[in-house]
């Protein structure tokens, strides 16, 4: 019976495809087909060709227009490969996998140091993709079940799939970068299609290189660590009932053991080092373990069927939020794609029986599970599914072939030249038009977006440049706080973005709040620079560089230790000349605190303040006495309690004598290593640095300067414990003339 039902539902696949397949063939004058096939692939080809040029190349080193600290960090992973040092792993043991790296160096040997270097290898592993997934798609829907030529489906699908995947927003978006999980598809795609190409016709060659891009699998991206299982559920589901090949085990176990040896000779440098430090492997694996994530709350069974269920409404209806991966949140799938994607994974799950469209399904379903099992918060990670993106777009493709057979079939039977037209006008139109926006989103849109501003830290690559035109000076020295953390802090700092492109000759300093001791390490590492006439502090922009409360705190040091010059602008960043820097006493950010024991009701307590102007620290008590120069640093003691889940804000406000509100200055409440007060971890004390500038257009007169703690989610503020009252008076300040 069950044979019976198979050879039906084959025989149905088969005359559905030569069904549409001769509608194509009778578009075309007899005998002229096989031109027509070769034009129309040529055409599909430059049309590819010149959307990866567009899109994945074009301005490479100007968009994104910043580094991120990923690319960065490869980039000086490859200047040590270029220095004799190799690995797997960058760094050993806890590290990333290294084909990204060697690709890297290898441009960098031809491009210099530079932001193309390291952007040029994923670029093109991306732009290749879009190819092979084509030449994938043909190889998968050029032949019936009979063995009889398909040109025309393959055509369609395997270029509409190569078209979609080239001008997708998300896939553009990360085929620009410097990010490993390029490579995954890339090679994922050549495994198949050369598997699928040599396997039944039994050429050896083409099974061994196939089993070449399986071993070079585990070097490319996390996720790859899931394509085993794809393989071995693919070639088990021959085995079943419907499959064709269980007389022939024996055969297929030969091209197997071609395949496994290759591709084991060349993922053996990994697996060796996996199996020598398996601290290597599991370091990274666990990022996949949602079972063990805190997330849970003790029920990993739902956690999981939520991640699962977040990750599939990617297709079409939510967007990975990460403006690294994607834009505004916007779905992998549009509506329209998303539509013939599932019209395409319905038509393949009725027609499991057939290969191609079984290893589609088991494809999606496999590496998928990277992004549905990681510990992330409940929002889809684009990177993390970029194994499956071609099976995706191949799905949709197949939707679209799948809705102009029935539509054919129903509309058109008698006209065929009209539904071949009908439908190679609509898929290229449609693809262009697609193509047209996520251009003019990209090059216009999406690198102005204050997030990708952010998230690529272009205020760096501007601030590089700057310093770039600065002539050398031993009196002068530049200073930066970088609010990125690193390993290596206490000793050696430096910001990798920063390490990899500037190579010009000012002396510069980066420094992070996380140092212990941070006032005598500046103390000190200035003491050591012979002849020191001039300090140029850069004072980020909020959305140039993530940098917490450092602006404060190296204005409070600075403008304690030495006399403020002048400021220069520069958009994303203003650089602050002090002189006269005293080197001749300790450093400190204040000599003491007055204590002040006020506890909230939201589980923090104020436990000390201390005020001063220049090197004098004022006495909060009294009448705080401001001239000309209306600038008060400030220092705030917190402590919080164990556990604390809220994410606190200060708001400082000063009222004039008619109980007026003056001005008004709201500072979110970080510790010095970066963390906010909500982030659950023990109780500890910690400082807020502030330099508290008076609006100049305030009239001379008394004002008091309050304090309002508020959480940054609710807005609302909490109260002293016993006074109930949200508003706590730090000092009364006197302005006795205008600045």
């Amino acid at each position: 019976m069950s044979e019976k039902w198979a050879g039906a539902s084959i025989d149905q696949g088969r005359s559905a495809a030569v069904g549409a397949q001769e509608t194509f063939d009778a578009a075309v004058p007899e005998g002229a087909a096989r031109q027509c096939i070769l034009w129309v692939t040529l055409v599909v080809l430059l049309a590819l060709a010149l959307a990866v040029l567009l899109l994945r190349l074009q301005r490479l080193d100007e968009l994104p227009s910043g580094l991120h600290h990923d690319e960065a960090t490869h980039g000086m992973d490859a200047l040590r490969v270029l220095q004799g040092e190799h690995a797997v792993f960058f760094p050993a043991n806890t590290g990333r996998e290294g084909l990204i790296v060697y690709t890297i160096a290898l441009a960098i040997s031809l491009l210099e140091r530079t932001v193309l270097a390291l952007r040029v290898p994923t670029a093109l592993a991306s732009a290749g993709t879009v190819f092979v997934v084509f030449w994938l798609g043909r190889l998968l829907f050029g032949k019936g079940e009979d063995g009889g030529a398909t040109p025309w489906r393959g055509l369609l699908v395997g270029g509409m799939g190569a078209g979609l995947l080239a001008v997708s927003m998300g896939q553009t978006i990360i085929g620009r970068a410097a990010l490993r999980a390029n490579f995954l598809p890339l090679f994922l795609c050549l495994c198949l299609a050369l598997l699928w190409w040599g396997w039944k016709e039994k050429i050896w060659w083409r099974i061994a290189l196939a089993g070449v891009c399986a071993g070079l699998l585990p070097y490319t991206y996390l996720a790859a660590r899931f394509t085993p299982f794809l393989l071995i559920l693919f070639g088990l589901s021959f085995l079943l009932p419907w499959g064709k090949r269980k007389g022939r085990l024996r055969d297929e176990l030969q091209r197997a053991g071609v395949f496994l040896g290759a591709a084991g000779l060349i993922a053996a440098p990994i697996l060796v080092y996996f199996t020598l430090h398996p601290e290597a492997f599991f370091s990274r694996s666990n990022q996949l373990l949602i079972l063990q994530s805190e997330r849970n709350q003790g029920d990993p069974l739902g956690a999981l069927l939520d991640n699962v269920w977040v990750h599939l409404l990617a297709l079409g209806f939510r967007g990975d939020p990460n403006w690294r991966h994607n834009f505004a949140g916007q779905p992998m799938l549009n509506p329209w794609e998303a539509f013939f994607f599932w019209l395409g994974a319905g038509m393949a799950f009725l027609h499991w029986k057939r290969p191609a469209y079984r290893l589609l399904l088991l494809w999606i379903a496999v590496l998928f599970l990277p992004a549905m099992l990681a510990r992330d918060i409940l929002v889809p990670n684009t990177l993390r599914m970029m194994g499956a993106t071609p099976a995706v777009y191949l799905l949709a493709a197949v939707g679209v072939w799948e809705a102009f057979r029935f539509l054919r079939d129903r509309f058109l039977r008698n006209s065929r030249h009209v539904a071949a037209i009908v439908l190679a006008t609509v898929v290229s139109g449609t693809v262009l038009v697609q193509g047209v926006t996520t251009y003019r989103t990209y090059f216009q849109a999406w690198g102005n977006e204050s997030g990708v501003y952010h998230e690529y830290a272009v205020g760096w690559v501007d601030l590089i440049k700057v310093l770039s035109r600065q002539p050398p000076a031993e009196e002068v020295v530049y200073v930066i706080p970088d609010g990125q953390r690193h390993k290596g802090l206490q000793e050696g700092f430096r910001s990798p973005s920063f390490e990899y492109l500037y190579q010009s000759a000012a002396q510069v300093l980066l420094f992070h709040t996380a140092m212990p001791n941070l006032a005598q390490r500046i103390e000190a590492t200035l003491a050591a620079i012979e002849n020191l006439s001039t300090v140029k502090v850069v004072d980020w922009d909020t959305n140039a560089a993530w940098t917490g409360d450092e602006s404060d705190r190296f204005a409070v040091l600075f403008g304690k230790y030495g006399r403020f010059l002048d400021s220069e602008e520069y958009g994303s960043f203003q650089i602050h000349d002090y002189t006269d820097i005293a080197l001749d006493r300790p450093w400190t950010f204040y000599e003491h605190l007055e204590p002040v024991t006020v506890h909230y009701d939201g589980d923090i307590s104020l436990q000390g303040i201390a005020l001063g102007q220049g090197e004098r620290q004022l006495s909060a008590q009294e009448l705080v006495e401001l001239g000309k120069d209306r600038s008060l640093w400030m220092a705030l003691q917190w402590i919080t309690e164990a556990g604390l889940d809220v994410n606190y804000a200060i708001s400082l406000r000063l009222y004039n004598t008619e109980g007026e509100r003056s001005y008004q200055r709201d500072v979110v409440l970080w510790k010095p290593d970066h963390t906010l007060t909500g982030h659950g971890g023990e109780s500890e004390s910690f400082d807020t640095l502030l330099q508290f500038e008076f609006p100049v257009d305030l009239l001379p007169g008394i004002y008091e300067l309050r304090l309002v703690v508020y959480s940054t989610e609710t807005q609302i503020p909490t109260v002293e414990i016993g006074v109930w009252e949200p508003e706590l008076t730090l000092a009364r300040v006197h302005l006795d003339e205008r600045p």
